[in-house]
Parts: structure tokens; C-alpha cells; sequence
């Protein structure tokens, strides 16, 4: 079974819909790896701050039905497509990775260009796969993540974000 890695990000009531997507997520795929979870400032317009993580998984769900259940679960956690690519999110879930595929299917890109651009998607991924490797690259997360040279968007850890107590 291909080990996936799914980015996944919100900045409208980030705690309900991120919890409300993993939860939905396990349900579908069984259990998951979670990275912790970073705050950033919005990316390419003016909004809230984003909370974003990684998590890893094992599935034998073909690539285009996982694909279909992230939108799925997307839009019952209140998100609508169509949207600029810089706007306020209920909740983003973006494949990374599916196993070592490369390929370029309509919107599907893999490895996601994202891993290689954005701190708050490489940050969170390097902590919960050091020693996976990209599939182009072929260089650890780790290593990417020690080489890193972007905007890291004031990214900051917050703890206990996902803990059932809200954090501060």
C-alpha cells in the first residue's frame, strides 16, 4: 500500500473544521499520522491566520477515489470550490504525495509543487517524515527542510492545538 501525505490547512474556525476533517479522514482511510501544527500568516492576501499540518497514512484506495474524498470532505466541512487560490479557507486538503508517484492528471500534480515552496507545508511534513524522500528529488525531508531558504510566513508551532482543551 503507497504511504500518502496530505497537507491540510484553515483559517475559518481552524480547531472545529481541521479536528472535524481528521475525524472524517480516519474514518475513511483508518488511522493517521499528525504532524504538529503551525500557525502562519495568510499567504498572498490579507485574512486570518492559517493553522496547518501534514499526516501520513498507508491506503489501498486508488489515487483519484482518495482525491474524491478530501473534496468530499472538504465540502462538508463548508468549503466551496471555485474560489481565488489565495482565500479564506473552512478547511484545505491537498495530496502531497501518493507513494513514489509522479504524474500530472487536470489538477493533480504529484509530488505537489507545495512540499518544495511553502515552509508551512515542508515544516510540518520534515517532522513527521524526516527520512521520507521526495520522488523527484529523491533527498530526505529533512534534508530539504535544512536547505529551505523561503518565506517561513511567521510560522510558529502551536501546541495543543488539537487537544480537546482549547490552546492559547
Amino acid at each position: 500500500m503507497p504511504q500518502v501525505y496530505v497537507s491540510i490547512g484553515s483559517n475559518q474556525s481552524p480547531r472545529q473544521y481541521i479536528r472535524e476533517g481528521l475525524g472524517r479522514l480516519e474514518a475513511e482511510v483508518g488511522p493517521l499520522q499528525v504532524s504538529p501544527v503551525y500557525r502562519s500568516v495568510a499567504v498572498g492576501f490579507e485574512g486570518e491566520d492559517f493553522f496547518n499540518l501534514v499526516i501520513g497514512f498507508s491506503t489501498d484506495l486508488p489515487l483519484q477515489t482518495l482525491a474524491q474524498i478530501l473534496r468530499d470532505i472538504e465540502a462538508a466541512c463548508g468549503r466551496h470550490r471555485g474560489e481565488a487560490k489565495f482565500a479564506p479557507r473552512t478547511l484545505d486538503m491537498d495530496i502531497l504525495t501518493y507513494g513514489d508517484a509522479v504524474l500530472e492528471e487536470g489538477r493533480l500534480r504529484l509530488p505537489r509543487e507545495d512540499i518544495l515552496e511553502y515552509a508551512f507545508v515542508l515544516k510540518p511534513l520534515a517532522d513527521l517524515a524526516p527520512e521520507a524522500r521526495h520522488p523527484v528529488l529523491r533527498q530526505t525531508y529533512a534534508a530539504l527542510w535544512a536547505a529551505f531558504a523561503g518565506d517561513d510566513a511567521g510560522m510558529v508551532e502551536a501546541p495543543g492545538f488539537l487537544d480537546d482543551e482549547p490552546s492559547p
